[in-house]
């Protein structure tokens, strides 16, 4: 069985974009915004990491301008969290678990398309990263949370490995989707046991 990769792509970048809306919806109700604060700050946090990539590849106009299905992901993402996120025993659980899907599904997406237009594999490794992390980091500065990277767990650690990941597999000429969905679950995996057990680097400027 084999699958258009532009369509893999594409249907993981919109989930990407609609989970890290959702993530920065999450983050616009622990601050009690009403709904167009949800969707400002949804949509800063699902578009912010593809936007940088973009323009920093020259990929001009960005994605959303030239497709706005984007952005529409992300304003509906927005509204239908403000009125689901009540009813959630907690909060701050979910957007920590929607930011780790978004930051795995971004890692490789960011990396795949860095590729597409012809970037070096280092490049196009940072790229992935950078789509990954900058959504997180717009959402955390718009509502004045600590910033999700400067947690001692694995967080950027986690993107760069995913998108290494993807990167290796997709030189092995694999069938159908194998090396997005690869690069996809080892830094998901890996955030997700950064989360539950604490996992972390060393580092010498932070002491327990």
């Amino acid at each position: 069985m084999s699958f258009d990769i532009t369509a893999v792509v594409n249907l993981m970048g919109l989930s990407a974009v609609a989970v890290f809306a959702i993530s920065g919806a999450l983050d616009a109700a622990r601050q009690k915004m009403d709904i167009l604060g949800f969707m400002l700050i949804g949509t800063a946090t699902g578009l912010g990491g593809g936007t940088l990539r973009d323009v920093l590849l020259g990929n001009l106009p960005v994605f959303w301008i030239r497709e706005p299905v984007w952005i529409a992901i992300c304003l509906v993402a927005s509204a239908i969290t403000y009125f689901i996120a009540p009813k959630l025993a907690s909060r701050t659980r979910a957007l920590i678990w929607m930011d780790a899907v978004g930051l795995a599904l971004f890692a490789v997406v960011g990396t795949e398309i860095a590729l597409e237009f012809g970037a070096s594999p280092l490049i196009a490794v940072s790229m992935g990263v950078m789509t990954a992390s900058f959504g997180g980091i717009a959402r955390d500065v718009l509502c004045g949370s600590n910033l999700t990277l400067m947690n001692e767990e694995l967080y950027i650690t986690a993107a760069l490995v995913g998108s290494v990941v993807y990167l290796l597999l997709n030189t092995l000429n694999l069938p159908n989707s194998y090396d997005l969905v690869g690069g996809f679950l080892i830094a998901l995996i890996l955030r997700a046991l950064a989360i539950q057990f604490h996992l972390k680097l060393p580092n010498p400027y932070r002491k327990d």
